[in-house]
This record gives C-alpha cells, sequence and structure tokens, in this order.
C-alpha cells in the first residue's frame, strides 16, 4: 500500500478574489472545477504545471463570516526558482506577511488570511 499526496485544501470567502491572486501572486491555474446546479458550493482545483499537487479552493454560498484560522500555524511552501524575483513581486503586491532572512524564507498571506512560505530552491 503506498499513499501519495493529492491536494490541500483552503476555504475562501470571495472565490474570484482569490483565484486572481493565486494566479498573480504563484502562477496557479485552475485545473479542474466542481459546482453542483444549486450552486451551494463551488470547488476549483489549481495547479502549477509541473507536479500533480492541487490547491482545492472551497467556496460556500452560505457563508459570511472570515474564516476562523486560529494562530495560522499551517500554511503551504512553494519554491522557486528565482527568489529575488518572487520577493519583489510579493512586495509590489503588499502581500509579504513575514520575513526571516536568517533562513532564506519568508511568507505571503492571501486574502482570506492563509500564509504561503516561499522558498528558494535549495541546490
Amino acid at each position: 500500500m503506498k499513499f501519495t499526496f493529492a491536494h490541500n485544501n483552503f476555504n475562501v470567502l470571495d472565490l474570484q478574489r482569490s483565484l486572481d491572486f493565486y494566479k498573480k501572486a504563484l502562477d496557479l491555474a485552475e485545473v479542474r472545477r466542481i459546482a453542483p446546479e444549486d450552486g451551494r458550493f463551488i470547488l476549483v482545483f489549481l495547479g502549477d504545471g509541473v507536479t500533480p499537487h492541487r490547491l482545492e479552493l472551497t467556496w460556500l454560498r452560505d457563508r459570511k463570516d472570515p474564516y476562523n484560522l486560529g494562530d495560522n500555524e499551517i500554511h503551504l511552501a512553494f519554491t522557486v526558482d528565482d527568489y529575488d524575483a518572487a520577493y519583489k513581486r510579493h512586495k509590489e503586491m503588499g502581500v509579504v506577511c513575514y520575513e526571516n532572512p536568517g533562513m532564506g524564507i519568508y511568507f505571503i498571506e492571501d486574502p482570506d488570511g492563509y500564509w504561503l512560505e516561499i522558498v528558494p530552491v535549495r541546490k
């Protein structure tokens, strides 16, 4: 028996805002969408075009209040081949929320408050 990662899920309040963010900040693209006819929810799976891992964004029609992320200790990490260019993009977007120069990493925050770690490719 072998288990492999499939996807992670983030619940979002404004689906289009989140889709725009993930496209602009991380170049993620929609690869699949599930939307029942009654419109009570929409699931959108985003991919990086390289790995099979997906980020599932879940939008619930009746949800109006922000999600409680607790201490926000859970995060996704992304490696990037041009760390300086990524950092510049994210600073210009105003989404850098925490920097750790000693470790050579930083975090960005999405529209719903989820943190995403940016790590340079280590050789």
